[in-house]
């Protein structure tokens, strides 16, 4: 499995750093079963997160053909005040630290991000993941209507206004769409795609090593529905 992980400016760095260690770790100990690049829709360049001026260096472009897995953060700033409604012009406009997490996740709609990620949602050969805000970054682009998936519980209303069935559960599989919800959810993300796609030895090796133990249930619409909840 080869696995991409999407960077853009503003982007939350354990949102990628978290998955990117655990895959990476899975290739190791699958013998180069699994390998993880950091990319851009522009291709090769420093990106800017939104924490403290962090910058993490994209190799090359987003490729959306390429099969495997393309894991999309979400993005790093302030929550807002109640009622504090983003600036329609700074979506446009030069990035800035301490933006709005609104204002971040949309302005990426502004690149080309969500062509290539349409592409890669109708590629029968890629699973595409979202870690915390990047399921409201595929949801915001309308391409997860219909679809099951979470976030972080700040963004769970935003995510079911755009036609999505939010799930409050830590990580959801809905096929070849899988999403994790809050920030340190990218290590059980990361956990369950290699138990998943490579293998439950290889997963709990990283597991181990990781000295760090999955949360949760994966949710699936699988089952019968439970009933007086």
């Amino acid at each position: 499995m080869h696995a991409q992980i999407v960077l853009f400016d503003g982007f939350d760095p354990l949102d990628v750093i978290a998955p990117y260690e655990v895959l990476y770790a899975g290739g190791t100990a699958s013998g180069g079963g699994v390998s993880v690049e950091l990319v851009s829709a522009e291709g090769p360049r420093e990106v800017l997160s939104g924490t403290g001026g962090l910058t993490l260096r994209a190799t090359a472009a987003l490729d959306p053909v390429r099969a495997g897995l393309i894991l999309v953060p979400g993005a790093s700033g302030r929550v807002g005040e109640p009622g504090e409604a983003p600036d329609q012009d700074a979506r446009t406009g030069e990035w800035r630290q301490d933006e709005l997490i609104p204002v971040l996740l949309g302005r990426t709609l502004t690149t080309e991000l969500p062509t290539l990620l349409r592409a890669a949602m109708e590629n029968p050969a890629v699973t595409v993941g979202a870690v915390c805000g990047g399921s409201l970054v595929l949801a915001m682009a309308g391409l997860l209507e219909g679809r099951h998936a979470t976030s972080h519980h700040m963004g769970l209303d935003l995510l079911d206004a755009t036609g999505v069935h939010a799930v409050r559960a830590r990580v959801v599989d809905d096929g070849d769409l899988v999403t994790g919800a809050g920030v340190t959810s990218g290590l059980d993300l990361g956990l369950y795609l290699l138990e998943r796609e490579v293998g439950p030895r290889i997963a709990h090796a990283v597991e181990e090593l990781f000295a760090h133990e999955r949360r949760g249930t994966v949710w699936r619409a699988q089952g019968p529905v439970p009933a007086g909840f």
